[in-house]
């Protein structure tokens, strides 16, 4: 079983990579968000993999970091949610927000997934909330108390506040999950809850 791979990229595809690693060519199946991240032809670059046995293939899938991995074992333990299904959501839906997304019951993030429709995004949030309730996923697996952003600083718990404001307010959890995070992309004026809020009540009155 593969655990790791490291080498040189050989090639990148629109769903996999080639690793050249002693001489010898690995294909690892990625998300857009690892492939668009791990560098150019020529680079050296380290993914941890998943390895997908089966009678007519052995299959590799490769994650920038545990919390990628984690979401995809995760995702594809759904019913009806295959690798290339949980790689598809990984690459619409950034690793450190999917908790996030199922804590809000968000259906239309996952539905921006290609193949993932609105019953197959019902069921990944029903069967996912308790499990994906316990834990916090960044560049390791710990359990919740923040989401943490890419860099590694708790960003979410600032978030999560003014999702919970929003929602006191009877605004929908999702709806106001979606407002926080539209707030957040369009303006760098987030440094407290209050400027938060009042950012994405702007986008809930579009």
């Amino acid at each position: 079983m593969i655990g790791k791979l490291s080498g040189t990229i050989d090639s990148i595809s629109t769903d996999h990579l080639i690793i050249d690693v002693g001489g010898v060519g690995y294909v690892v199946f990625a998300s857009g968000r690892t492939l668009s991240s791990i560098g150019q032809v020529g680079d050296v670059v380290r993914l941890f993999i998943q390895t997908q046995v089966r009678e007519d293939a052995i299959t590799l899938f490769g994650f920038a970091d545990v919390a990628e991995q984690f979401w995809f074992k995760l995702l594809t333990s759904v019913q009806g949610v295959g690798a290339k299904a949980g790689l598809s959501i990984l690459s619409a839906c950034p690793a450190e927000q999917l908790a996030f997304i199922i804590a809000s019951q968000d259906k239309a993030s996952l539905t921006r997934a290609d193949g993932v429709g609105p019953k197959l995004a019902t069921r990944i949030l029903t069967e996912l909330k308790d499990k994906a309730a316990g834990f916090e996923i960044s560049k390791e697996v710990r359990p919740l108390t923040g989401i943490k952003d890419a860099a590694g600083t708790h960003s979410s718990g600032l978030d999560q506040d003014a999702v919970s404001a929003l929602t006191n307010l009877g605004y929908a959890s999702a709806d106001a999950y979606r407002a926080v995070m539209e707030a957040k992309a369009k303006s760098t004026e987030q440094d407290n809850l209050q400027t938060l809020i009042r950012l994405a009540l702007k986008e809930l009155s579009a």
